[in-house]
C-alpha cells in the first residue's frame, strides 16, 4: 500500500470515530472546504446532495441532534487509488422510541490526503420497535 493509500485509510478511521463521537469538528477535519455529500435518501436520484463544508457539517450535526445514540459500526474500509469505500451498520433511536439498525456502504472520492465526495447507502429497512415494545 502505498504512503498515500495509507494516510486516505487512517482520514477514513478518523472521520468514523469522529462520527461516533457526535464531533462535528472532527468530522470536517478530513474533508475539502468544497466537499460534496451526496446523502442516502432524498428527492434527486442522488438522494440529497448537500455540497460545501459549512452544510455539510450542518446536515450532519443535524443527525447527530435527531438521534442522540446514533453510531456507524464500521466492518470495512478500503481505499485504492483516490477512491476509497467503508462499510458500516448504522444504529440510532428515534424520538418516538423505534431503532432503526441497518448495513450501509459510502463510497469515498479523495483529493490528496482529504475526503472530497461522500455518498451513501443505506438498507432500506423498516423501523424496528421501541425496546421493550410488544
Amino acid at each position: 500500500m502505498s504512503e498515500l493509500d495509507t494516510q486516505r485509510l487512517r482520514q477514513l478511521e478518523l472521520l468514523f470515530a469522529a462520527f461516533n463521537r457526535h464531533d462535528g469538528a472532527g468530522v470536517m477535519a478530513v474533508m475539502t472546504d468544497d466537499v460534496v455529500f451526496d446523502a442516502a435518501a432524498g428527492p434527486e436520484a442522488c438522494g440529497r446532495r448537500i455540497s460545501g463544508a459549512a452544510d455539510v457539517r450542518a446536515a450532519f450535526e443535524t443527525t447527530f441532534a435527531t438521534f442522540p445514540d446514533v453510531s456507524w459500526e464500521c466492518t470495512r474500509h478500503a481505499v485504492f487509488g483516490d477512491r476509497g469505500i467503508s462499510e458500516w451498520i448504522f444504529r440510532a433511536t428515534a424520538k418516538d422510541g423505534s431503532r432503526i439498525e441497518a448495513e450501509g456502504v459510502d463510497l469515498f472520492g479523495f483529493r490528496g490526503d482529504k475526503i472530497v465526495s461522500k455518498s451513501a447507502f443505506r438498507k432500506d429497512r423498516p423501523a424496528l420497535p421501541a425496546k421493550g415494545a410488544a
